[in-house]
């Protein structure tokens, strides 16, 4: 069963920074893309992702500001956000898409979510 844990979630002020953490497990973690969507009530939004060989991909709104990482040996993908906004204000999603073993088909898996709230 693949397990997607969030955490580091939280208040933050305007300006402030937080760092979200996402450890996966029973999922072949380094050949899987990695990914951070937010939902703010209306839909899904993509916020970054970070592909098996390194590659990264950011929503406009956050460029330059956010900052996906992620330790294949310790099957955590992270999210560094900086320069926070009111906006910023969602449920955050950790998201993988890969496989659980060899010979098994690829899929999409998400974590429950963290809540980051930034006010002042």
């Amino acid at each position: 069963q693949v397990q997607l844990q969030e955490s580091g979630g939280g208040l933050a002020q305007p300006g402030g920074s937080l760092r979200l953490s996402c450890a996966a497990s029973g999922l072949m973690f380094s050949g899987s893309t990695m990914g951070w969507y937010r939902s703010p009530g209306k839909q899904d939004h993509l916020v970054a992702t970070i592909t098996s060989d390194g590659r990264t991909n950011y929503a406009d709104s956050v460029k330059d500001r956010f900052t996906i990482s992620r330790a294949n040996g310790e099957n955590t993908v992270y999210l560094q956000m900086n320069s926070l906004k009111p906006e910023d204000t969602a449920v955050y999603l950790c998201y993988a898409f890969g496989r659980r073993r060899w010979g098994t088909p690829t899929s999409d898996y998400w974590g429950q979510g963290t809540q980051v709230t930034v006010s002042s």
